[in-house]
């Protein structure tokens, strides 16, 4: 059996505005998702709030396979020693590669050059492999809101998890 080669992580660029609008589309699922399936016409990936210095991009091969949204937690001065994923995703065809442990290692690494001290982040109560990904690197559960979103007719938790960088 051939190894699949590590994941090449980058910043995003603009030209990665459609793979990364493609992935997001392809990759949404209610195990992650609070908002509905996007429908056409699309959204912009890049907007105005999160632009490509806030992506980390994993590339298999040269194919973008995964991304990571990482962003200050609030816009406030008290709070700028913290950093929030606020989005990860990863192309079926790649899961099982290491892109999402990659994501989140580079994020780490990206959070503690910006001077960061925390990075935290928030995952549904169900997603149980994206959960166990995330303890596994050393986030641990710092509070849960029970029944937060109502997806698909289910109360479903929001979990806080969060670790020093």
């Amino acid at each position: 059996m051939t190894a699949m080669p590590d994941p090449h992580i980058r910043h995003a660029t603009f030209a990665d505005e459609e793979p990364l609008a493609a992935l997001d589309r392809d990759t949404w699922s209610p195990l992650h998702a609070v908002q509905p399936r996007p429908q056409p016409p699309y959204e912009p990936f890049f907007t105005e709030r999160s632009g490509p210095p806030e992506i980390l991009v994993a590339e298999l091969d040269g194919v973008v396979v995964g991304y990571l949204r990482l962003g200050l937690a609030t816009p406030l001065e008290c709070n700028a020693h913290v950093r929030q994923i606020r989005g990860l995703a990863v192309a079926d065809k790649a899961r099982g590669a290491g892109v999402g442990r990659a994501l989140l290692r580079a994020a780490r690494e990206e959070a503690r050059r910006q001077g960061a001290r925390r990075i935290t982040l928030r995952v549904l109560g169900h997603n149980t492999p994206a959960r166990r990904l995330y303890e596994s690197e050393g986030y641990a559960v710092e509070g849960v809101l029970p029944g937060e979103f109502l997806l698909e007719g289910a109360y479903v938790d929001d979990v806080l998890m969060g670790r020093l960088v």
